[in-house]
Formats: C-alpha cells, structure tokens, sequence
C-alpha cells in the first residue's frame, strides 16, 4: 500500500523559512513526477512546485526565486525548501507522486501558517 507522509509544515513569521519533506512508502515501481500542491481557504488547490524523475523544474509564479524543489529517488522523498515566506504562502502544503501508471498518489497535508 503506497503512503506519502509529509513533514515540516508549522508556524513561521514573514521572511522566515520551512522545508517540508514526503516520504513515500510502499512503492514497488519507479515514480514519474512528485511535487506539491497547496491549498488555502476559500480556494482552490494550486500546483506549487513538481520535478520530474530527470531533474526538470517547474514552479508556480507566486513561488519563484523564494520556494527550491528537490527529490531523493533513493529513498523515494521529495523536499520543499521555502524561504521568504509571506502571509499569503499561508496554506495546506500536500505532496503528491505519480506512478508509470496514470495513478497520483497523495499525502496527508501538512499546515503552513505565515505570520504578518
């Protein structure tokens, strides 16, 4: 049974820092892409930042030159390194991963709170 287990998440105040990591467990094939989505309230989720198995990068533009991506396939984890943190980043940070087989597994959600 697959299971994505985030950490990290917390209560930081503007301009500070958190990284979040997922574990993914129970896995018995190569993943394709992992990343993360948020979610705040009264909004929709919205793709925060993905890397796919060969290294390729993609952030959303809110995010750019302050979040960094990275993924360690031996152990199947992907982390969020998020720096410059602003009330706005304020969300449910979840983790996802894809299998070779149109499958996206996902995480439990982690708490991010930015502070003004």
């Amino acid at each position: 049974q697959v299971q994505l287990v985030e950490s990290g998440g917390g209560l930081v105040q503007a301009g500070g820092s958190l990284r979040l990591s997922c574990a993914a467990s129970g896995i018995s094939f190569s993943i394709n892409s992992m990343g993360w989505y948020r979610q705040a309230p009264g909004k929709q989720r919205e793709l925060v930042a993905r890397i796919t198995t060969g290294g390729n990068l993609n952030y959303a533009d809110s995010v750019k030159g302050r979040f960094t991506i990275s993924r360690d396939n031996a152990k199947n984890t992907v982390y969020l390194q998020m720096n410059s943190l602003k009330p706005e980043d304020t969300a449910v940070y979840y983790c996802y991963a894809d299998s070779p087989f149109s499958v996206r597994y996902w995480g439990q959600g982690t708490q991010v709170t930015v502070s003004s």
